[in-house]
């Protein structure tokens, strides 16, 4: 479609999709076609879906209706996780021209340039299992943090899960590569970087042998480059002050990742560690690869080597067969942890899962009531946590954007400041007395 001009974007769901959506935008930047808010009128509107929860799927819905209400003869193209694993419905909703999959999502500019409106949708998709190439992506929406993509896809089979049949196997960048990103993002002005993927700490470089050599040593070397390795060489990037790990399973949290990053000048005093369930029996039904206890370890050394860092859950309720005394089980465990905030997911059924064999269903009723009382525990936490500190001075990035003349930004160890908006404050690291 030759004429399509304009180009706006929205995403759903997480850090990876954003910095995804950001590529895919300087992409078609690159193309010819200039970038709009998502509420502007555009040529095209580009939706990067998620598919973790129904409220995803949901939202995508209300989005094209909205297109089609404000700009009929726009060009809707739908992509991400709710793409790959549902192509042919997507196609059915009403205003949907193009559905691309995990392996042409990049690629947009081009397939939008033999589209029209008013043809039946096209889908251009392929089985997971052919998706094997790994395109490095990163935001830079907001001058102050950028959102760097380092791994794609899993290997894992939790038993709630689509990601492994949205995204495909284990695959990651390479450190080279990684480093040269994050030399870009620093020559763009950005301070702090946050590693994304969606099982972080299953980085691996590709093995190869180095130019020039086929050794076993060369081979042994690139194979060694995984999380630890990478995090090591991003920590000598000039221009960067601040890197975050977005979030890390806990079985691949090593006791090495937490030492360095207690030695680093660069690496945040922040960790975001999935748990799911505080009940090893729940653990166990979701296919999770380890127990409470392994997940206690990790949180017993972080406060020992940073007795001032963050420390952020993922927790699901109402997962079939959690029973009264299993969701106790989970509110006893996190309660008792030295952990500083929640993300709290209400389970939601998700189709080609094995969760759907388990049971019993748990009532919607009860989910509802699980999540508020950890989202309660999470408040409680939170606060206890920033009381913690509450006098110390500590360093805050602050962002660019004003809020009814206020601005925002974060300690190293993640407690949000709010203050009235300094212009020579963006993108500044200040000394704050919290």
């Amino acid at each position: 479609m030759a004429a399509a001009k304009s180009v706006a974007f929205h995403t759903l769901g997480c850090k990876l999709n954003y910095s995804e959506t950001s590529t895919i935008s300087r992409l078609m930047e690159n193309e010819g076609f200039e970038k709009k808010e998502f509420d502007d009128l555009a040529d095209v509107y580009v939706i990067n879906t998620c598919s973790v929860t129904d409220n995803a799927d949901k939202e995508c819905r209300q989005l094209v209706r909205r297109i089609q209400r404000k700009s009929p003869e726009s060009l809707v193209v739908i992509t991400g996780c709710y793409a790959q694993l549902k192509p042919k419905e997507i196609a059915e909703i009403p205003g949907v021209d193009l559905v691309l999959g995990a392996a042409e999502k990049f690629n947009i500019a081009s397939h939008i340039k033999e589209l029209a409106k008013g043809d039946s949708a096209k889908i251009s998709s392929c089985e997971i299992e052919d998706v094997s190439g790994f395109n490095a992506s990163y935001s830079i929406n907001d001058r102050t943090r950028t959102f760097l993509k380092v791994q794609d896809g899993c290997d894992y089979t939790c038993s709630f899960c689509t990601i492994p049949q949205a995204r495909g196997k284990s695959r990651s960048d390479n450190v080279a590569n990684v480093i040269s990103n994050a030399k870009e993002i620093a020559a763009g002005g950005s301070k702090e970087i946050v590693l994304t993927g969606v099982n972080l700490g299953d980085f691996r470089g590709p093995l190869q042998t180095s130019p020039g050599g086929g050794d076993l040593a060369s081979l042994r070397l690139i194979k060694d480059h995984n999380f630890l390795y990478l995090i090591k060489e991003l920590d000598k990037v000039e221009g960067i002050e601040r890197f975050r790990i977005s979030s890390i399973e806990p079985n691949l949290l090593t006791n090495e990742i937490i030492e360095f990053v207690s030695r680093s000048k660069k690496f945040m005093p922040h960790f975001h560690i999935p748990l799911q369930s505080g009940s090893n029996t729940v653990l166990g039904m979701m296919r999770r690869r380890y127990k409470r206890e392994l997940y206690a370890e990790r949180v017993a050394l972080i406060k020992e080597l940073m007795p001032h860092c963050c420390i952020g859950v993922d927790v699901i309720v109402g997962f079939p067969g959690e029973t009264d005394e299993l969701f106790q089980e989970t509110f006893e465990f996190l309660h008792s942890l030295d952990v500083s905030y929640l993300h709290v997911f209400t389970y939601s059924e998700r189709d080609n899962t094995h969760a759907l064999t388990l049971g019993p269903v748990v009532p919607m009723t009860t989910r509802y009531e699980r999540n508020k009382t950890l989202r309660n525990l999470s408040y409680m936490k939170m606060q206890y946590f920033t009381q913690q500190h509450t006098g110390e001075t500590r360093p805050v990035l602050f962002e660019g954007h004003s809020k009814n003349g206020m601005m925002e930004g974060y300690t190293d160890n993640y407690i949000k400041i709010t203050t009235p908006y300094k212009e020579e404050w963006v993108n500044e690291i200040v000394d704050w007395k919290i």
